[in-house]
């Protein structure tokens, strides 16, 4: 079924070009190096955007990825700057999906496009996955806010 929804995202929605697009506008943020940490989440988010129902984007904070506190206060700052693309690209998107909501066909991919709506916002530290990596992360995370409220 995963297969089938990424083959429906590819050719009749051309869910190819929703890729090279992130994928080139990543590329520019990185070449000017201030917003390398925009660009490599948008990077990763066209990685997703290739198999969106095969993949997941999950925050790397969730992968217990350790990084460099002088590049997570860069990130925070680029971040700052970065809102009103993000905004504007957001924006884009929306209308995407609600075109794609007015045929049967398209609520499917238009779902994957929501999903992706807080990678646009925040591309910071976020990584592309597979599913099951992405779903065992959502386990473990269900499973600690279990654990916390029975705690109490």
């Amino acid at each position: 079924m995963r297969t089938l929804g990424n083959i429906l995202w590819h050719v009749p929605f051309l869910g190819f070009l929703n890729a090279l697009g992130t994928f080139l506008i990543g590329g520019l943020f990185v070449i000017t190096v201030i917003g390398a940490p925009i660009g490599l989440g948008l990077i990763q988010l066209s990685k997703f955007l290739l198999t969106p129902f095969s993949s997941g984007m999950i925050n790397k904070k969730d992968l217990n990825a350790e990084q460099n506190q002088a590049w997570q206060t860069f990130g925070i700052i680029v971040r700052i700057l970065y809102f009103p693309f993000g905004l504007l690209l957001a924006v884009v998107t929306v209308f995407q999906i609600a075109g794609l909501f007015v045929t049967i066909v398209g609520i499917p991919v238009a779902l994957v496009l929501a999903k992706s709506l807080s990678t646009f916002f925040n591309p910071v530290n976020k990584t592309c996955v597979s599913k099951a990596v992405a779903d065992e992360v959502a386990s473990r995370k269900a499973k600690a806010e279990v654990d916390r409220a029975f705690a109490k």
